[in-house]
């Protein structure tokens, strides 16, 4: 299965924020951009699959007015991004070193802000893949957040194991606005 891994467009936060399941909305002068690049580049009916927040919302609906072809949208909220807890909106700064070693230190399973650890994410992101999996489509779109772009990348390297370290999680995404392929063995 070719899966289009398509980043929401960059939100309206200021740099260094802390943000994954904060609803927070894209630059719609941005989305639009994105769209408008992404709408160029994909292949005709192709069905699509997108977080539930809003940002990615945002950039399903402007990429759909633009190519009317594409199947309908469906949300999936496996494909929201990592909840952070009560890290959620604070300047990656003002994080306690202590918390962020005890998550490099227990990658897999330190619940990062107290709500969502790696292996969680990395297990419903494994749970949404099974699902389009039994489905006909041998190609689809997601529109998702740069964790589960990484999620993704790491399942297709590594299958459903366990991530011992956080040297195995993958260190790019692309910019929001942007894409990847990733091919995902049946």
């Amino acid at each position: 299965m070719k899966l289009w891994l398509i980043r929401h467009a960059q939100v309206l936060l200021g740099k260094g924020i802390c943000y994954g399941v904060s609803d927070v909305p894209a630059d719609g002068a941005q989305t639009l951009t994105a769209a408008r690049t992404i709408a160029q580049v994909l292949p005709t009916r192709l069905p699509m699959v997108v977080s539930a927040l809003g940002r990615a919302q945002q950039l399903a609906q402007a990429l759909m007015s633009m190519r009317p072809d594409l199947l309908s949208a469906t949300t999936d909220p496996r494909l929201n991004e990592m909840d952070f807890g009560q890290w959620e909106l604070r300047r990656w700064d003002d994080i306690p070193r202590k918390a962020f070693d005890a998550w490099m230190n227990n990658f897999a399973h330190e619940r990062f802000g107290g709500r969502e650890s790696t292996q969680q994410v990395i297990d419903r992101v494994a749970d949404a893949l099974d699902a389009q999996r039994f489905g006909a489509e041998r190609e689809v779109i997601w529109i998702t957040h740069a964790g589960v772009i990484r999620a993704v990348q790491y399942i297709a390297a590594r299958g459903r194991q366990q991530i011992s370290n956080a040297n195995e999680w993958s260190q790019t995404a692309p910019d929001p606005g942007a894409w990847c392929c990733v091919d995902i063995s049946s």
